[in-house]
């Protein structure tokens, strides 16, 4: 019973961004009078004097001491306890104790993740996790993203992470204008992520754990406070952050009378400054979206719901991409030692794509909108005076008929839509003390539809025929089923030995079948996809493709602890997978870790410096499945055309593919792993360091074979990779008080990459025409002709140069008196030196400010476009800096002279330094004043991409033409470009 001078107190509990906080409990110190803050974070106590002490404590967050001083309004925010020993870290299959890690294991929360407008879950790993390396290859809405963790691990097969969501595995991967698979998930679920580096911690899952596991945890609904709604908004402007410089008209028409010596233009002064096609193909284009939220509970029974809708237009005209998601996470009690809930994920996305990046030397400028825009001669008219697109082959008497309008590539209808399904369903059961047991059934379905329509009116007039007009349709359906089955068993003797096991039976299925009619030759532009019988039989084909696989896998892993200070974990995995030979079906990957807290020891009892200092030590085997397509190891067979029987209708048959190789086994990476884990006065400053050097066995490789043999190669075990590096993160907080925090975080990665052996012993392997695998070098490097500068008046030109006077010179390296293949060395590594991020959060009473920078520093770019664009070979348009090219009047030692048709050597005057500094993120946010209904509000103005710096002289420096390709990397040949965009945008919990 209080006595008379009892003060009832009240007040709203938020976290460190000002979001209020359900459910947390504030407790009388010394009684057990007390409350919990319901849905809006409000808490109402009466406590028994105005001298009392509040005991304010929430999972996830440093527990608080606020004396109440009288004072009967009392708002108090919370420091999230990143690193609590006692925090729990989701690893595989389960859940440990930050204390008791002892792999290398990094953790990213939501609000690290949203802090830019991301479109998938890989976009806000970048640069927030040492180790990890992620390039976005294309710029485009949706675009291909790649994910190396700690080196790029295989040479044909995939180098991607395996992604888990809430224990529904995917994969990640696409060429560079394929979408990425991870922007069908939405970003604005996710509750948490855990990157799983080393191999103790990927080992549990064995034959896809070699390229790291990013653990994905979404949101679930929570007990107490009541239903929590809540609603958030953001639309901005995006543009392109560069404009390549190109000729002028004047300055276009010079050139082309030069190259082919004749009056083509006689007065050039006359034609101005022309069209300028890149301010025509990029637009500013704007980027939106809306996600509810609702989640509640009581102790029986969590519920979470969201939907999102996300509209991103792209500076590039006629391409966007949209999604449409749905989500419902239900965890219910069905009784003390039962438990039941599932995961259900619903999306549908619409990607509007436009061809950009290829592969082929020239195809950036032919194929590619991009290019196709650059190099556009600025004296032609982009449309009709109908309004309509004007094929260049119309103009000035078919005179650039081998250069395409860029608006028509734009016109071009390439329509992808995914419909995607995941759902998991658990059942949880506590069979005695210690020991549970957890089954999990998930399906991941992908249904995926692309239309493709090439209209007639964008092709010349002259150069329609009954084959003008070209459609496709593309169906393919993927279903991956998943059963988990998983038994945990936990024990503690004499309170010194801690005990943890867990056992997983694991089965799954992966299925992929795929249908394509395609068809060309239509009456005219009315149906597009549509009607595809309309064109003639003889222009219609079609085809299908199926395939199955299997992965069975068994696993066990044993935790040890002693005295909260020495820690050992012990892993093995056994898998068994359909892909590989029939003498190699089977794969074991066993791993251990080890961990020594230092800081539990009696002599470090009296210190003040550490709060915390752990040693970790780990060594294991992963294997990499995702590295072969099913059926490579058996003898397959192919459809071939074109046979003629009796003079009749050609017919189709068989022939053999592929040489059987009942050998073919695992990819395997061996890993070792010592780390250091450190916090300093009372967990202000948290470092961590990994050294790590993990060599990958087995590589797929092809080789080549006699054409005796009646087949052209043999797919098997051929290579061997090393990536060894040193990984250093660390965060602070500076400033900790009520109205004022500041944090700040930072990590670096040094990673070398090496290519141990070929197949056959091999020294060098060629790629294309600038790339080469060779031993002893890291995969991704370029091999050219050294630039030398340009042939001047008089000089000799070299035998096999393909020059001229006026034209390029490349050195002769061995001083044979000739240009021959062995003078072409290697000029460039596509691998940075090291690569780094680092982020700031700062609070001022109600404003908030956020910055975030990435790094990538030592790599270089072979810059393909720009070939194509300093060849003054006449019909295209070239850079800038041509005006200055070599003459007799004018001998320039850096650009050609004009030359109808002419070639460049490849050489390194197109490599360039890749390196940047890029601002990612810089936002400003406010937490408006208390408004009645709503819990809290806030409002923010965020700019993405705001500058580069870089001496890169393309688009953007983070680029790759050829996607997820593990050996070429670092190429541009012209893809889509960065985009800087500024939004604003609303958060409001009711």
């Amino acid at each position: 019973m209080f006595a008379q001078n009892t003060l009832t107190v009240k007040g709203r509990i938020t976290d460190d961004a000002a979001q209020p906080l359900a459910g947390v409990s504030v407790v009388e110190k010394g009684s057990a009078n007390g409350t919990t803050t319901n849905a809006a974070g409000t808490y109402t106590l009466r406590v028994s004097n105005g001298a009392a002490l509040l005991q304010i404590s929430y999972t996830g967050f440093e527990t608080r001491e606020q004396p109440v001083n009288n004072q009967a309004l009392l708002n108090v925010s919370l420091t999230p306890d990143n690193k609590s020993l006692a925090q729990v870290v989701v690893v595989g299959y389960g859940t440990q104790r930050r204390a008791s890690v002892t792999g290398s294991i990094a953790s990213v929360k939501a609000t690290e993740l949203m802090q830019t407008p991301v479109t998938n879950v890989a976009q806000g790993l970048q640069s927030r996790v040492a180790g990890v390396q992620i390039n976005q290859n294309s710029s485009a809405p949706g675009g291909n993203i790649s994910v190396r963790i700690r080196g790029t691990n295989s040479i044909n097969g995939t180098s991607e992470p395996l992604y888990v969501i809430d224990g529904v595995q995917i994969g990640n991967g696409g060429g560079v204008n394929d979408i990425s698979p991870l922007s069908t998930i939405n970003p604005g679920d996710i509750e948490s992520v855990e990157v799983l580096k080393d191999a103790s911690s990927t080992a549990i899952y064995g034959a896809r754990g070699a390229n790291g596991v990013v653990l994905i945890t979404t949101k679930r609904g929570r007990a107490g406070g009541g239903t929590r709604v809540s609603y958030e908004s953001y639309y901005g402007q995006q543009e392109a952050t560069r404009k390549i410089d190109m000729l002028n008209s004047v300055e276009f028409a010079k050139l082309e009378n030069e190259v082919y010596r004749s009056n083509i233009y006689p007065d050039p002064a006359s034609l101005g400054n022309g069209v300028n096609w890149q301010d025509l193909v990029l637009r500013k284009a704007a980027i939106s979206s809306h996600q509810l939220m609702v989640n509640g509970g009581n102790e029986k029974t969590q519920f979470y719901f969201s939907g999102n809708y996300f509209d991103q237009k792209g500076v590039i005209l006629s391409s966007d991409f949209k999604r449409y998601s749905l989500r419902m996470n239900l965890d219910h009690q069905i009784s003390e030692r039962f438990k039941m809930g599932t995961s259900l994920f619903g999306s549908y996305t619409i990607n509007n794509r436009i061809p950009t990046g290829f592969s082929s030397i020239d195809g950036g400028a032919t194929n590619s909108i991009v290019g196709a825009a650059i190099v556009a001669p600025p004296v032609l008219a982009p449309y009709n005076p109908d309004g309509m697109i004007f094929p260049f082959a119309d103009q000035l008497n078919g005179r650039y008929r081998e250069v395409v309008n860029p608006l028509g590539l734009a016109e071009i209808t390439d329509r992808n839509a995914t419909v995607r399904s995941i759902v998991n369903v658990y059942g949880e059961a506590k069979i005695l003390k210690g020991l549970s047991y957890r089954a999990s059934f998930n399906v991941d379905l992908n249904d995926g539809a692309n239309d493709y329509y090439s209209p007639i009116y964008i092709v010349a007039v002259r150069d329609r025929n009954a084959n003008t007009g070209s459609a496709a349709k593309f169906n393919d359906r993927g279903i991956t089923l998943l059963h988990e089955s998983i038994l945990t068993y936990t024990t503690e003797i004499a309170r010194d030995h801690t005990f943890k096991f867990t056992g997983v039976f694991a089965t799954q299925s992966n299925s992929l079948e795929s249908s394509n009619a395609s068809a060309f030759g239509f009456p005219n532009d009315a149906t597009l996809y549509n009607a595809l019988q309309l064109a003639p039989q003889a222009n219609r084909s079609a085809s299908s493709f199926r395939s199955r696989d299997r992965l069975d896998s068994y696993m066990g892993r044993l935790n040890y602890g002693f005295r909260n200070r020495y820690f050992l974990d012990v892993t093995a995995r056994y898998d068994g997978s359909s892909k590989f030979g029939e003498s190699n079906k089977y794969g074991f990957f066993p791993a251990f870790s080890a961990a020594w807290r230092v800081s539990e020891e009696n002599f470090m009892a009296n210190q003040k410096l550490f709060s915390d200092l752990k040693f970790r030590v780990s060594y294991g085997s992963t294997g990499n499945a995702g590295a072969i397509a099913p059926y490579q190891s058996l003898a397959l067979f192919n459809p071939t055309g074109g046979y003629n029987f009796n003079n009749g209708a050609p017919a189709v048959g068989i022939a053999p593919a592929r040489v059987p190789n009942p050998d073919l086994r695992w990819e395997r990476s061996v890993q070792a792993d010592i780390g250091l884990d450190a916090s300093f006065f009372n967990n202000r400053l948290n470092i961590v360091v990994d050294l790590y050097n993990k060599r990958t066995k087995d590589l797929l490789f092809v080789r080549q074979l006699p054409f005796s043999s009646g087949y052209a190669s043999l797919t098997g075990n051929f290579a061997e990779i090393e990536n060894r590096g040193v990984e250093f993160a660390a965060d602070a907080r500076l400033i900790n008080s009520e109205s004022i925090k500041w944090t700040v975080n930072g990590n670096i990665t040094f990673n070398r990459n090496k290519l141990i052996s070929l197949v056959d012993n091999r020294e060098e392997s060629v790629v294309n025409n600038y790339s080469v695998l060779q031993v002893g070098q890291p995969l991704g490097i370029f091999k050219t002709f050294v630039f030398d500068g340009i042939y001047q008046t008089g000089e000799t030109v070299l035998p096999g140069s393909d020059s001229r006077t006026g034209g390029v010179k490349v050195r002769d390296l061995n001083k044979d008196g000739q240009i021959t293949a062995a003078d072409q060395i290697i000029t460039g590594n596509a691998n940075p030196k090291f690569i780094y991020g680092f982020s700031t959060n700062f609070r001022f009473r109600n404003f908030d400010l956020s910055a975030l920078f990435a790094g990538v520093q030592g790599n270089k770019v072979y810059n393909l476009l720009r070939y194509t664009l300093e060849n003054p070979l006449g019909n295209r348009n070239v850079v800038a800096g041509m005006v200055d090219r070599w003459s007799p009047t004018n001998p320039n030692n850096e650009f050609a002279s004009g030359f109808q048709g002419g070639r460049l050597p490849i050489s390194d005057r197109f490599m360039e330094d890749g390196s940047f500094l890029r601002c990612k993120n810089l936002t400003l946010g406010y937490r408006l004043p208390a408004i009645k209904g709503i819990s809290s509000a806030r409002v923010y103005l965020s700019a993405n991409n705001l500058f580069t710096i870089t001496n890169y002289t393309g688009y953007d420096p983070e680029v790759n033409t050829f996607g997820n390709s593990n050996v070429l990397l670092g190429v541009d040949n012209g893809v889509y470009p960065m985009a800087r965009s500024i939004i604003g945008g609303l958060q409001v919990n009711f």
